[in-house]
């Protein structure tokens, strides 16, 4: 198949088309407008549903509407605007029904700036809303990785009647890259039994956010924790660069992660042994896997686009093995090698000195003799 010059929010919108949206309602709001400007115009074409809505309130619920009758519905935002929809989100799990949403997230807090940055992983993966539940959270790091991820996302949403979450940042959804586009999805016509579609021919029956006592909404929050573990089970994805041999660990994800491979060879190239750990689900996250490495390897450092958000989840699943380390830029900076080599030297000095050897001269950025 031929690639194609595709700019990251057009992308993810076409693919979303072909991977079986029908609705898609959303707001426009920088860096992730393009996406809805596409769907606006290829969806009436194709017959499909597309409404801009008056706020990112309303929109995500009119996401929640379309889900309780079996649509395939989506829509897309980036920060400020996600942070509006948390209430809606916090509907859609408790009603379970599928839903699917895009998230280029831009620099905060507040309104912040147009900027990427990867500020949003606590409100995506922590919980997206209030209560005990989580979407699934997929964090692409190429345009075709993004034009992938989405390409599953409805599958994913309708399998396990959740909420599933594309978050990238700004730069991804602004940059273009050859890619090759799937074909269109063929999708059943009849809707799934749980959908509204009508009393008519069978017993009536309702979906709704609202269990009233105490002992009614805990039987909810089981069976969401019971959904919960089968997707933490099934649902884990990550990638990993050179890590056979690593006796250093970067973690990284997104962007950033895309960027981490070029320190990881930069640092190769002058005698680190250090590999790359990159999450693509950042939940259900790949605890198990990573919990693994940090058993093998001497530090880890975890790189971000924020003040340090998934680091809290490593240092947590290294248990104080290992020396974990932070190395981040904020306000829409975008990290660069430069950047985490440094921090990959203070690793490897804080390891010697923590094992009693004089630290020697910074390695990563430094050719061997």
């Amino acid at each position: 198949m031929a690639k194609e010059l595709w700019k990251g929010n057009e992308a993810l919108a076409e693919a979303a088309l072909r991977a079986g949206a029908e609705a898609y309602f959303g707001y426009p709001i920088t860096p992730q407008t393009e996406l809805l400007e596409h769907m606006s115009r290829r969806m009436p074409k194709l017959g499909l549903t597309f409404l801009q809505a008056e706020s990112e309130l309303a929109s995500i619920n009119m996401v929640y509407g379309a889900a309780t009758v079996g649509a395939r519905a989506m829509t897309s935002s980036s920060s400020p605007g996600i942070s509006l929809m948390q209430e809606g989100l916090s509907y859609i799990a408790a009603s379970e029904v599928p839903a699917v949403v895009v998230d280029i997230m831009r620099g905060g807090p507040g309104l912040g700036n147009i900027q990427p940055s990867q500020g949003d992983y606590f409100q995506m993966v922590k919980t997206a809303g209030h209560g005990d539940y989580h979407a699934i959270v997929l964090a692409p790091s190429t345009i075709q990785e993004a034009i992938d991820l989405i390409y599953d996302s409805f599958e994913l949403a309708f399998k396990y009647r959740t909420i599933v979450t594309i978050l990238a940042d700004g730069s991804l959804g602004q940059m273009m890259e050859p890619v090759e586009m799937p074909e269109f999805k063929e999708w059943p016509e009849e809707r799934p039994g749980w959908a509204l579609t009508g009393a008519k021919g069978r017993e009536p029956h309702t979906i709704s956010s609202l269990y009233l006592g105490a002992e009614n909404l805990e039987k909810l929050n089981l069976r969401l924790q019971k959904k919960l573990a089968e997707i933490k089970a099934n649902e884990v994805r990550y990638e990993t660069l050179m890590t056979d041999d690593a006796e250093f660990l970067i973690v990284a994800f997104g962007t950033v992660g895309r960027i981490a491979q070029s320190a990881v060879r930069q640092a190769r190239e002058n005698g680190v042994k250090v590999g790359l750990f990159r999450p693509i689900t950042l939940w259900p996250f790949a605890e198990e896997e990573l919990m693994a490495m940090t058993r093998r390897v001497r530090g880890v450092l975890v790189a971000e686009m924020n003040a340090g958000q998934m680091f809290e989840d490593v240092k947590a699943i290294a248990q104080g093995r290992i020396p974990v380390q932070f190395t981040g830029r904020m306000g829409g900076t975008i990290p660069l090698p430069d950047d985490i080599l440094p921090a990959l030297d203070t690793l490897i000095d804080s390891v010697r000195s923590r094992n009693g050897n004089k630290p020697e001269p910074t390695r990563a950025r430094e050719v061997s003799a």
